[in-house]
């Protein structure tokens, strides 16, 4: 059966656009005035986010700078591997906010939040080797996402007591989010503010909450962009990622919406397509350039992997060094040294690829930083004891350049890489695991005759010894086998 289109009347019919429009705004302007609490609005640079800005900086200007007072932030969230063509025009967009606001006396700040450096995504795939995010393994989107707007947030109520944030989510995107958002609606504590579950202390306002996509487009392309942004340009910007090349405004139930158009992370494979970046190549010559990005992202879905998924890329040990049974087969855990080695290779080969035959906007473009180069260097060497420090290699051998990262680990590495190289040769192919548990040894020893306590060494010496003793993974699959016998044998109330 097929899918039914959820059908919505538009805000403006029957009322017109005008009437509408500047109710929307007396809204805005009176619920500003009502109180001292701040502003937080989130922009994604995306229609719903930009109207719902455009209507609070309409009722700003209705206001007057000289009784504008209240701050109002505008947030925008770079998990640092969006779209790059979003990015770039949120990043615009939000210099322009700057400078129109401060030209105009509004009380209005952009903000570009980032997540942490060690909360990256390069950093956690290749770094600390976590797979390709999945829905049963979702760990991007509170790192990249939602934590740093949450730390913005929480330091604004920290700092007023109280926050506001508006937002634009409206009930026509999906029948679960109207349904969200009406189950809210029975707890307003005001008028129009519902309460945020999530965050305390903070209001939920959303000026658009009863629009449809078409009122969007209509109040975009018929209302100049205040701070002086082109919305046509968003407009062919959503066109352009729509598989068919169109965005029509809806005039029946049976009109494709470019409503939905979905931006979002380039790597992202928690879906089975980036269709929206698919078109962007699809419909412009201009944006091919993208076409190595589309092809790293579908590298690393699981989904385009021999039966068996990504299991081949990853250590038969979990994360800890455990081993985990299902049936009779180990759970695979974190990426192999030769994956993320290899995966780091093509990040740095594919930026120097775009920058050098892609067009002029992109010839300064980092799909990877600087910052997350060296916390990726640190994991490798001080966490999982990868003493032979392959980064600055992959590096000089990716780009052509000496590696330009600052920090020193010689206090890690009690072993050159020749005696490494000799150390392996004798463990030989079969002895792979026991190379590992050596090098490991003698890094965590290294490490603790270097720290000012030596407190735990017995059991960081033994956790590695724990890890890397078995001979290859069947041999773990055998004493993991064995280990649960042993243990449903001492617990006869265990079901086997």
């Amino acid at each position: 059966m097929g899918k039914t289109r959820r059908i919505q009347q538009s805000v403006f019919e029957g009322r017109g656009f005008e009437p509408v429009l500047a109710t929307a705004v007396e809204e805005a302007a009176e619920l500003y005035l009502s109180d001292q609490v701040p502003w937080v609005v989130g922009y994604s640079g995306g229609k719903d986010s930009t109207a719902t800005l455009e209507i609070v900086w309409l009722a700003l200007q209705k206001i007057g700078a000289d009784r504008a007072k209240k701050p109002v932030h505008v947030i925008s969230t770079d998990t640092l591997v969006e779209n790059p063509i979003v990015a770039a025009w949120v990043g615009n967009s939000l210099e322009r906010m700057r400078e129109r606001a401060e030209a105009d006396g509004l009380p209005i700040s952009s903000h570009r939040l980032t997540p942490k450096i060690e909360d990256s995504f390069w950093v956690n795939l290749i770094g600390r080797g976590y797979p390709a995010p999945r829905h049963k393994f979702r760990w991007c989107t509170e790192r990249l996402k939602i934590d740093p707007a949450h730390t913005f947030i929480s330091a604004t109520v920290d700092r007023y007591g109280e926050v506001i944030l508006v937002l634009g989510t409206r009930k026509a995107e999906s029948a679960a989010r109207a349904q969200s958002m009406t189950r809210h609606e029975k707890h307003r504590i005001r008028d129009r503010l519902s309460p945020n579950a999530s965050l305390p202390n903070s209001s939920i306002y959303t000026p658009i909450e009863d629009w449809t996509n078409d009122d969007v487009w209509l109040f975009l392309i018929d209302q100049p962009n205040p701070w002086g942004g082109n919305n046509m340009e968003l407009f062919q910007m959503y066109r352009g990622a729509s598989p068919d090349g169109e965005c029509p405004l809806v005039v029946d139930t049976d009109t494709p919406s470019c409503g939905d158009s979905r931006f979002g992370c380039w790597v992202c494979t928690l879906v089975e397509k980036d269709k929206s970046m698919q078109a962007m190549i699809q419909n412009d010559e201009e944006k091919s350039w993208m076409a190595p990005l589309l092809a790293i992202r579908d590298e690393i879905d699981f989904r385009n992997m021999p039966e068996g998924g990504d299991r081949h890329l990853r250590d038969f040990r979990r994360m800890n060094g455990k081993i985990q049974m299902f049936h009779d087969r180990t759970i695979p855990g974190p990426y192999t040294r030769e994956t993320r080695e290899r995966l780091l290779d093509k990040i740095l080969r594919t930026e120097r690829l775009i920058r050098r035959t892609g067009p002029t906007i992109v010839h300064d473009m980092n799909l990877i930083q600087m910052e997350e180069l060296e916390e990726i260097r640190r994991i490798w060497i001080m966490d999982k004891h990868e003493i032979e420090d392959r980064l600055p290699t992959i590096y000089k051998e990716a780009t052509g350049e000496d590696y330009p990262g600052m920090k020193c680990f010689d206090d890690a590495t009690v072993l050159g890489r020749d005696e490494l190289d000799v150390l392996a040769s004798l463990c030989g192919d079969s002895g792979r695991l026991h190379y590992q548990m050596l090098r490991e040894l003698l890094a965590i020893e290294q490490q603790q005759h270097s720290a000012l306590r030596r407190g735990g060494i017995f059991k960081k010496l033994e956790r590695a010894i724990e890890r890397n003793f078995y001979d290859d993974e069947q041999d773990a699959v055998k004493w993991a086998q064995a280990r649960n016998q042993i243990q449903r044998h001492e617990s006869p109330g265990l079901r086997p």
